[in-house]
């Protein structure tokens, strides 16, 4: 009876385990499924269609009526929640090339999908023969990512300026704050504890505390609305992380392998680079991926200390407050934004996961 007791207890256990589990799985996919299908849906599947599909359909339905006045037809599109034909927009009998590029545009611009003048003319033919005309087009894809780099002015140039910025953030972070961590770890001095902990400090003030007064002092340097100013910046937070990081990666390698390298005729410096660096490199690929994604991400700083070269997460928030604002290009230009993230996350995971005893390199 106690071993029956036992075994239902541990089942209860682990079903209650899977399901923590798998909600706070769901609780964190969920959010960017449907921040991605948004990037993908027409302008008329944003704001026409209810309820939302959860996969955005990849081609769309027209249907082409004459009107009662023979100049005109009524263009109608396939509302796949309620199975009906829904117009939106009549449109002008005249075939000269000036109508026939402005109806193209606006059924690309409405509905992601393109169609060529020529089809235009066949399709009007056609409803001239059989009073109305239904057509599919193929939708495109990646058309919301295109719009959002087409029409927000400076969005490719601030990818760059933001893969600037990360990465000089990643050289000053791991640079600074690797040695540190490393005269931490290594070397005993007079107030080193209270001097590890007080590099915690600058992390305890928000960001636009120290953004304020930066503002000036970037502006005598002549770095104000440039990357490498902004990677200063960034580069006070992530240091003393990384020297947090580097010190407990650094206290974990022994001594005596540095010690026997010195025994076999290597300097300090050819034994920190031959022994101990190696040996660090999950660390330090930890500290590069939280500089990363921190620079990369961070929105306010850059708000604030950027006004012509702004960055990618600056050209989403205006997007998003800006009067031309659309729900399936702001979509867009998140995901556009957390790819390199990703990449790069799962470009050095094996490092992160050996620091954590997953694998070995």
């Amino acid at each position: 009876m106690a071993n029956i007791k036992r075994k239902i207890y541990r089942s209860a256990r682990t079903t209650t385990l899977y399901i923590v589990v798998a909600g706070v799985a769901m609780a964190l996919i969920f959010p960017m499924f449907f921040l991605f299908s948004f990037s993908l849906m027409s302008d008329y599947e944003s704001y026409s269609e209810w309820p939302k599909p959860l996969i955005p359909s990849r081609n769309t339905r027209f249907e082409l009526t004459p009107l009662e006045d023979p100049r005109t037809y009524q263009l109608s599109i396939w509302n796949k929640s309620e199975e009906v034909f829904r117009p939106f927009g009549p449109i002008s009998n005249t075939r000269d090339s000036s109508s026939l590029r402005k109806l193209s545009n606006f059924v690309r611009n409405y509905s992601n999908c393109t169609i060529s003048q020529d089809q235009i003319l066949e399709i009007m033919d056609q409803t001239d023969k059989d009073g109305k005309a239904s057509f599919t087009l193929k939708k495109g894809i990646l058309s919301n990512y295109t719009r959002f780099f087409t029409l927000y002015s400076g969005a490719f140039s601030s990818v760059m300026a933001s893969l600037y910025t990360a990465l000089l953030t990643i050289l000053l972070s791991l640079s600074i704050g690797g040695m540190a961590g490393y005269a931490f770890a290594r070397y005993v001095f007079k107030g080193k504890n209270i001097l590890k902990l007080s590099v915690l400090f600058v992390r305890m003030f928000p960001p636009v505390a120290i953004a304020l007064p930066m503002v000036i002092i970037l502006g005598n340097m002549g770095l104000y609305d440039k990357p490498a100013g902004l990677s200063l910046i960034y580069s006070i937070n992530q240091i003393s992380l990384s020297i947090w990081i580097t010190a407990s990666i650094f206290m974990g390698i022994p001594e005596s392998l540095e010690e026997a390298a010195l025994v076999f005729g290597t300097t300090r410096v050819g034994a920190f680079f031959r022994v101990t660096l190696p040996l660090a490199v999950p660390g330090l690929a930890a500290c590069a991926m939280y500089s990363f994604i921190y620079s990369w991400n961070e929105v306010i700083n850059a708000l604030i200390l950027t006004q012509f070269n702004p960055t990618l997460p600056v050209i989403v928030y205006r997007s998003l407050l800006g009067a031309n604002a659309q729900v399936q290009l702001i979509a867009a230009g998140s995901v556009a934004q957390a790819i390199p993230a990703i990449v790069f996350t799962l470009f050095i995971r094996k490092y992160i996961l050996q620091m954590w005893g997953g694998v070995k390199v």
